[in-house]
């Protein structure tokens, strides 16, 4: 099962958070421990989550943090898991059964399970089809609802690119890092400042005595990724903080750095490795489309259909493609085009075209095949060897900015929603400073849902 919330979580996100446990029938001992604007987080909810992270580190649970502090954690992601989504659907976000299938699907294939193995290992571990359904259902909405934010940064211009690359910051290759980041409050005075430090030299002071450095990240580290070990993952150089990168370019790999003193507290740095780019010689591939979307108006079964026709008006009646998808394809980057598509590299549009790239011949039209947005007919128009490199370095530019902007964009948004929701703990084991005890109004209210 933790292979199946692994993919979930890979497919479903940004800087997203672990999808919700499973709830239980409420037992009659259950009761509200947190509120989340017209939300509540029950004591079961909260058990099954923290169960589950229990269980995927039952091998090693000398790396888990005490228990109270895991709590703590668990409850924390939850809650801005409901804020997410309250405020996805407020703004207008949907998310159909056809999205939830496809997403399901794509867990599945992803674990080499067909439909009926999937709901097999779901039993096994005790969850609830429907349920995983719904949680399926949030972390879409909650992908939808980053990605609009993202979106609203804007569009990055060829200017910017060009000031990047010629400012000597740009920097190529890529990064494998892990962090622990032991944080100070907010306006945090002299004493916070130096207790936060003393903590990090003892963190330190355990690594280098032989504590392993995720497990030290799950038991210590209050950033969002503590639990998974503070691993950041590969990156672009440029991707990371600037103080992570000169941080990075004086250690090996396996080495952790010394205590470094952040903005938002003090972070030790582990290199798990780094690689760097050279001459980038690719296959490339023209091709052109037609896109059939699926649609609350437009069933799956349906866009299938029309792709079937379509790709027949092709093949036996040897109908021009530029004009069929000008009248069928719904892709707005590509119709206008006669379904052009341009030069690019195989991994370019997914794992779908791919395939379909893949298993064709010069001029030859693929069988209809489905993506995340709908059905396609593809026909490869031919393929060539060329060096991306200036042009790889320059979308990696590109990337970089756009990134920039967007995580910018979305933490900023974040943070602000966080900041006008009314998050509270009615359980006094659970308040804190950013989860502050529950009104008596606010009780009332969440019990009469």
């Amino acid at each position: 099962m933790n292979k199946l919330l692994a993919a979930l979580l890979a497919l479903l996100a940004v800087v997203a958070p672990a999808a919700r446990a499973q709830i239980q029938p409420v037992e009659p001992l259950d009761h509200i421990v947190a509120i989340a604007e017209d939300d509540v987080i029950l004591q079961s909810e909260l058990d099954h989550a923290v169960s589950q992270i229990l269980t995927q580190y039952r091998s090693n649970p000398q790396q888990l943090p005490p228990m109270d502090v895991l709590r703590n954690q668990v409850l924390d992601r939850l809650l801005m898991n409901r804020i997410e989504v309250q405020r996805a659907q407020s703004t207008g976000i949907r998310v159909t059964d056809n999205d939830i299938d496809q997403a399901i699907q794509r867990i599945a294939q992803s674990n080499n399970f067909d439909a009926s193995q999937l709901r097999s290992a779901l039993a096994r571990d005790g969850i609830d089809y429907d349920e995983f359904r719904k949680q399926t259902k949030e972390q879409l909405l909650i992908q939808r609802l980053q990605q609009r934010i993202a979106q609203s940064s804007g569009q990055i211009s060829d200017a910017e690119v060009d000031a990047l690359l010629a400012s000597g910051d740009f920097k190529s290759g890529e990064i494998h890092l892990a962090h622990i980041l032991i944080a100070t409050p907010e306006n945090a005075s002299a004493e916070q400042i130096q207790t936060a430090k003393d903590k990090a030299d003892n963190v330190k002071k355990q690594i280098d005595g032989g504590l392993d450095f995720a497990a030290a990240a799950i038991r210590f580290s209050n950033a969002q990724d503590a639990l998974e070990g503070g691993d950041l993952g590969w990156r672009p150089v440029n991707s990371v903080p600037e103080a992570f990168v000169q941080i990075a370019e004086t250690l090996s790999p396996g080495q952790v750095s010394q205590v470094v003193r952040g903005p938002n507290g003090f972070h030790l740095i582990k290199v798990i490795d780094k690689r760097g780019s050279g001459q980038q010689l690719v296959t490339e591939y023209h091709a052109r489309h037609i896109m059939i979307p699926v649609t609350e108006l437009v069933s799956n079964a349906e866009a299938q259909k029309t792709a079937a026709e379509v790709r027949r008006r092709l093949v036996d009646g040897h109908e021009d493609f530029a004009k069929l998808a000008k009248e069928y394809s719904k892709d707005p980057q590509t119709a206008n085009l006669g379904g052009d598509m341009g030069w690019f590299p195989l991994d370019r549009y997914g794992t779908g075209v791919a395939t379909a790239i893949g298993a064709l011949k010069t001029n030859e039209i693929s069988q209809p095949f489905q993506s995340d947005v709908g059905w396609h007919v593809l026909q490869l128009l031919g393929k060539r060897e060329a060096d991306r490199t200036v042009q790889n370095k320059r979308e990696q530019a590109r990337d970089l900015l756009r990134q920039r902007k967007a995580e910018d964009e979305v933490e900023s948004t974040m943070r602000q929603f966080r900041a006008d929701s009314y998050i509270c703990a009615v359980d006094p084991a659970y308040v804190t400073h950013d989860r502050p005890a529950c009104s008596g109004t606010a009780i009332k209210k969440a019990s009469s849902k």
